[in-house]
């Protein structure tokens, strides 16, 4: 992944937001089964709090180091009796009671956490979005399906949202969550959601109020025809409107959009040539490309 800097054109808030930190953390190392591996990062304050565990966690200048133990399952169930006493002392919030993988760059899964864990830790977290778009008889985009987040949902309520999103829990790949997701966000039936397509990988490295957001986001693309309106089934979205892309674009450029959508969204236009691959806002876009979205699992 390319980590060069590129002017973003104003205001574009969601590009800006991507790669901002300024919370001096420190590198955590994972002694597992494998050998030492560099998992995520914890904030220089709250290295204290992590004292009240000499015999599994190291704190040196350079690097925090976790001993948890020499197979899997030891430091799953060790590192949930942290995460915990760390969640009483108020410094996880938000627990969702939704199991984790613990990725590298890779995104190879070397423990388990809970999901509200992985910011404290600043762990690599997945994401699927799916851009859901209309296209004329030349198969150029003409329109978004653009979603707004319910007002109870408990992060970036009334925000605008792309037609399906969500995180990617253990055990599943992004392109399996988002046919998981896209009956529960926008209705569609399983052959629908399968004619989606991958885009890119936009790696995002920002600090939000809950520590550290350190994330792979798979964005997808899938056309719908001209009447087909999803409708949400899990009361976690408020509505769906099918705007121009033009339109979306700006509300995006705005702030109005989440971060993942914003980019998500973005990615989508360069891709599809909505914006030029030489305009600014692709190329600070192209400095956080990590790569290809993983698509369906080959027919075996």
């Amino acid at each position: 992944m390319s980590t060069a800097q590129s002017p973003v054109p104003a205001p574009w808030p969601a590009l800006r937001a991507a790669h901002h930190t300024v919370v001096p953390r420190r590198p955590v190392i994972l002694l597992g089964p494998h050998g030492p591996v560099t998992v995520g990062s914890v904030a220089e304050a709250h290295l204290s709090a992590l004292a009240a565990w000499p015999h599994w966690i190291g704190i040196d200048p350079g690097a925090v180091t976790l001993h948890f133990g020499g197979d899997i399952g030891a430091i799953d169930t060790h590192w949930a009796t942290v995460n915990e006493a760390l969640r009483t002392q108020g410094l996880i919030v938000a627990w969702r009671d939704e199991p984790y993988g613990v990725w590298d760059d890779q995104e190879v899964s070397h423990a388990t956490i809970e999901r509200a864990a992985s910011r404290f830790w600043g762990t690599l977290t997945l994401g699927a979005h799916c851009n859901g778009y209309v296209a004329d008889a030349l198969s150029r985009p003409t329109h978004l399906w653009v979603a707004q987040r319910s007002l109870n949902k408990p992060t970036d309520p009334g925000m605008l949202d792309n037609l399906i999103g969500g995180g990617v829990p253990l055990g599943q790949s992004p392109w399996e969550a988002l046919q998981r997701e896209a009956f529960e966000e926008a209705g569609l039936a399983p052959d629908e959601i399968a004619l989606a397509t991958p885009g890119r990988v936009v790696a995002l490295h920002c600090d939000i109020p809950e520590g550290l957001q350190r994330e792979h986001l798979h964005v997808y693309d899938l056309r719908l025809p001209a009447g087909r309106t999803p409708q949400n089934q899990d009361g976690e979205v408020a509505w769906h409107q099918c705007w121009p892309v033009a339109e979306a674009l700006a509300a995006a450029a705005e702030g109005r959009f989440t971060t993942d959508a914003a980019l998500a969204t973005l990615d989508f236009a360069v891709r599809h040539g909505v914006v030029a691959a030489h305009d600014p806002l692709a190329v600070a876009l192209e400095a956080l490309v990590a790569g290809a979205a993983s698509g369906a699992p080959a027919a075996r």
